[in-house]
């Protein structure tokens, strides 16, 4: 699960729990292609790898359905510009600089410098800017500033985007410092206690602006005496203006419109070929959102789109993730293209038809459970196309809408993106013996149960967890309450819902599990991650800053503290290695039951103090000699934390004007993909 927004979408981090005794290179290679030479695994550099995923089923698509699927992922990729400018103000700028020095720079190509600036720019591709993807952190550009002002001088003047700059040395003198300087605009997102967070915070949603002055104006928009809010602040930037707080929105017309009208144009030609009534009302009103930018629309929209569990092609487009935002108010543009897996679909119904079994035997208090949990829905998908906050990094599992209100009289959709896991899992290496699990039963069940652990968890988390609950009468949105600890306890309070019942026999009796050894499983590796495997992502000294990586932390931590007493989870030193061994899991079950117990309450009374004590004393702070050992283990696995995607590319067949067929091919560059990217789907001007 990535964050509450008006979507959910999950980025469970893939773990790799290997140590490789082969050479670092032919694992790579074996890692590399499957039995039928599809190569997954296209390139590395710096802490990522980049992998592609196969469409499977494409072809059998109809007509309709094919043509359907390709305006939707134009429309997906129409938006591409607006994440850049979401991220940082400069982004624009700084990546078409990058593009137009990349096809134009005379210069040595294979010197050393240049490759340190052609992985700077792969990474810049990746994060969508120039803060890391993940840790919000500023990419340090690994080359000078004085080789900096070598690249753009020597590159072609009509590919640099010079328009309202003024030449070459004025574009250096902008960028040197926004590159090049560590302590401007050094954090994306700075979810610190004590600071104000927007004020801290790099991304472009705020200029001008408090942290109090953004939180009283969306107050003042609430409509008095209605539960049923709109998600105030979801597409918009707040600016001052004339000594005034001001909201200049995202849509035809506003701010990005000449992107929207671009997503407008191709979502338009969707709702041509739309699959049946109830998809093209929900196309519609989305559209209408675009034109207008009312959010009151937005919901309409939303509603007619739970209500869609007919169609086989289902897309995601909208403002939606809201991590991008220290606060929680402003929606990053993402899409998402896919079509039914209804064979891989089956596996997994029995969840969503028992999510009331489920909230009625939940550990939580009885005043905080859904009487009714109305229309959870769960797939598998094949995707298609991914854009925007949801590409080149992607999550594996969706759960949405995300207005509660929404939630509860409407239902929710959850899918598992199938043949992205299906990527991750080829990508993975093979043929490896463990390194941070003790004890051969413990790794011969991650051998047998590793793979459907997972994918279980990840359907439990979307399915039952995001869906579990509610808000006392009253109580505001969980940002408005929990404000910067809203995303952290919400990932945690649906992990804890997975965990919660992925022992639970019940499963085994639906169906579900073979045997609750998958619940073990997941149990031995969602412990070691959070408390150990994840500090990979991170820097010596660093304390943990996203989300996902608070709440894993925070719930392991807990759970060791609170068991310590009966020795439920044991920390042994083995051969100079730290290994993390549950001794009963059982105990580890009730301790899951009693924190999800209490987020729950912090999040349906927005107990603001309690939720903030939870994350500052479990999920943020990092114990420096584990984290140390953690990183010197990792160096000799040659395993990259993090995961990027090459999109497939989609295109018409053609006869005279008509569409006679829709084809996938897969590309292998993903150099080649940003630069045809960035010429092709540039819209917007270089500030916004």
């Amino acid at each position: 699960m990535r964050k509450q927004s008006l979507f959910f979408l999950s980025l469970v981090g893939i773990i790799f729990f290997s140590c490789n005794p082969q050479k670092p290179e032919q694992a790579y290679q074996e890692a590399s292609e499957d039995d039928t030479g599809f190569k997954y695994v296209t390139d590395r550099f710096a802490d990522l790898q980049i992998l592609r995923y196969k469409v499977p089923d494409f072809d059998e698509l109809t007509l309709n359905q094919k043509k359907l699927v390709y305006y939707l992922s134009e429309a997906a990729l129409s938006g591409r510009d607006i994440i850049y400018d979401q991220n940082y103000k400069y982004n624009l700028l700084v990546r078409r600089t990058i593009e137009g020095v990349y096809k134009s720079f005379p210069g040595d190509k294979t010197s050393d410098d240049f490759k340190a600036f052609e992985t700077y720019a792969k990474r810049v591709w990746v994060s969508n800017g120039i803060h890391h993807h993940y840790s919000n952190k500023k990419l340090d550009p690994g080359f000078s500033k004085e080789y900096f002002a070598e690249l753009i001088n020597k590159s072609n003047e009509d590919s640099l985007p010079l328009e309202d700059i003024g030449g070459k040395q004025e574009l250096i003198d902008k960028l040197t410092p926004i590159l090049f300087d560590p302590e401007l605009d050094s954090k994306k997102v700075n979810k610190d206690s004590g600071i104000d967070n927007i004020v801290e915070s790099a991304n472009n949603y705020y200029e001008g602006v408090t942290q109090e002055e953004v939180q009283q104006f969306y107050q003042s928009k609430k409509i008095e005496g209605v539960e049923k809010q709109p998600l105030w602040g979801l597409n918009s930037k707040v600016v001052r203006e004339n000594g005034k707080v001001e909201e200049k929105v995202w849509k035809v017309g506003g701010i990005y419109t000449e992107a929207i009208e671009k997503i407008v144009y191709w979502l338009e030609k969707a709702i041509t070929v739309a699959e049946n009534d109830q998809q093209r009302k929900a196309l519609e009103k989305l559209v209408e959102f675009y034109k207008t930018g009312d959010l009151k629309t937005f919901d309409e929209y939303s509603i007619e789109w739970v209500k869609d569990t007919e169609s086989t092609v289902d897309v995601v487009n909208g403002f939606i993730e809201v991590y991008g935002d220290a606060i929680g108010y402003k929606g990053a543009y993402e899409s998402v293209v896919s079509f039914k897996d209804f064979e891989a679909s089956k596996r997994m119904t029995t969840l969503s038809e028992n999510a009331q079994w489920f909230e009625d035997n939940s550990p939580i208090l009885d005043e905080n459970k859904k009487e009714n949990v109305t229309g959870v829905s769960y797939k598998v998908i094949t995707v298609a196309m991914e854009g925007g906050d949801a590409a080149p990094s992607t999550p594996i599992g969706i759960n949405l809408p995300n207005s509660n209100w929404i939630r509860e009289d409407y239902g929710s959709k959850s899918v598992s993106l199938g043949n992205i896991v299906a990527s991750y899992n080829q990508a993975s290496s093979k043929g490896s013996k463990n390194e941070f699990f003790l004890g051969e039963d413990v790794m011969l069940r991650i051998k047998e149960h590793g793979e459907l652990a997972g994918k279980l968890h990840t359907a439990l988390h979307e399915v039952i967890g995001h869906a579990s609950g509610k808000l006392n009468p009253g109580v505001g949105t969980p940002h408005e309450t929990l404000k910067n600890y809203a995303s952290t306890l919400e990932e945690g309070r649906a992990d804890l819902v997975a965990l919660y019942y992925i022992l639970d026999q019940k499963l085994v009796e639906l169906g579900v599990i073979p045997t609750v050894d998958v619940g073990k499983t997941e149990y031995d590796t969602y412990i070691t991650n959070g408390l150990m495997l994840q500090l990979r992502r991170l820097e010596l000294g660093e304390n943990v800053e996203q989300d996902h990586m608070r709440n894993r932390q925070l719930v392991a931590k807990w759970c060791y503290e609170k068991g310590q007493e009966e020795n439920v989870i044991e920390k042994k030193v083995v051969d100079g290695k730290t290994y993390f061994v549950i001794n009963d899991y059982e105990k580890l079950r009730e301790l899951f039951g009693q924190l999800l117990r209490e987020i729950q309450r912090i999040k349906s009374e927005g107990d603001y103090e309690a939720g903030k004590e939870l994350v500052e004393n479990y999920g943020v702070k990092v114990d420096p000699e584990l984290h140390k050992e953690v990183l010197e283990r990792y160096s000799k696995l040659d395993v990259a934390p993090y995961s990027a995607f090459i999109q497939p590319k989609i295109f018409p067949v053609k006869e005279g004007e008509e569409i006679t067929d829709v084809k996938v091919e897969y590309p292998e560059s993903f150099i080649d993909q940003m630069l045809y990217y960035g010429e092709k789907y540039s819209f917007l001007p270089n500030e916004n």
